[in-house]
């Protein structure tokens, strides 16, 4: 019999991204964009006496967990190199290319989408991915935001590769901007 390894032969399945961290330039000016704009709420800050140094604050798109998101303000932030301006999709510059933030059904993301646009947020690019329909913003510190929600899974599981390489590319402005059609693309290993 062959000798066994003494350890894991692979890493373990299942892991996910489970929270973000973001340093920003303005702590107030990101809170405002993650609050005020993306609906995320404030769910505990590092307290001073404790981290004299540091301004940072969590938040939570849900009470069902401790957190989703914090910022943390730059020690120097006139030291921080400019944002790549505008955001666009492969950029220039290394890095996180975009965040994807999901809400939970069509009418929330849809009702999203409106309540960014009545609040002069640019959408950067909006599209139909063959898993989810999208709008692409930027936050205050230039970082891509992808705001979307999941289509259906039997619309994509047949055939996960072709439906993350579809994409129908829609208006930025308008009320064409906010038409989501239910129509989906349904990819299956038959439409290869």
């Amino acid at each position: 019999m062959a000798d066994q390894p003494d350890g894991p032969t692979r890493p373990s399945s299942g892991a996910y991204i489970q929270h973000l961290v973001l340093r920003v330039r303005d702590l107030g000016a990101a809170h405002d964009f993650y609050t005020g704009i993306l609906g995320f709420e404030q769910c505990a800050e590092l307290e001073r006496d404790k981290f004299p140094d540091y301004k940072m604050r969590f938040y939570r798109g849900s009470a069902e967990r401790h957190h989703d998101l914090a910022l943390a303000e730059l020690m120097d932030p006139s030291s921080a190199p400019p944002p790549e301006s505008p955001w666009q999709m492969f950029g220039s510059t290394p890095g996180v290319d975009h965040i994807a933030i999901c809400y939970p059904d069509r009418d929330s993301w849809l009702s999203q989408i409106a309540w960014m646009k009545s609040q002069g947020v640019e959408f950067r690019i909006r599209g139909n991915h063959g898993m989810t329909h999208s709008a692409y913003v930027e936050d205050p510190d230039g970082n891509g935001i992808e705001v979307l929600y999941n289509l259906p899974d039997e619309v994509w599981s047949g055939d996960v590769n072709a439906a993350l390489n579809h994409f129908e590319v829609l208006p930025l402005d308008g009320p064409e901007a906010m038409v989501d059609d239910t129509d989906y693309v349904s990819f299956s290993s038959a439409n290869n």
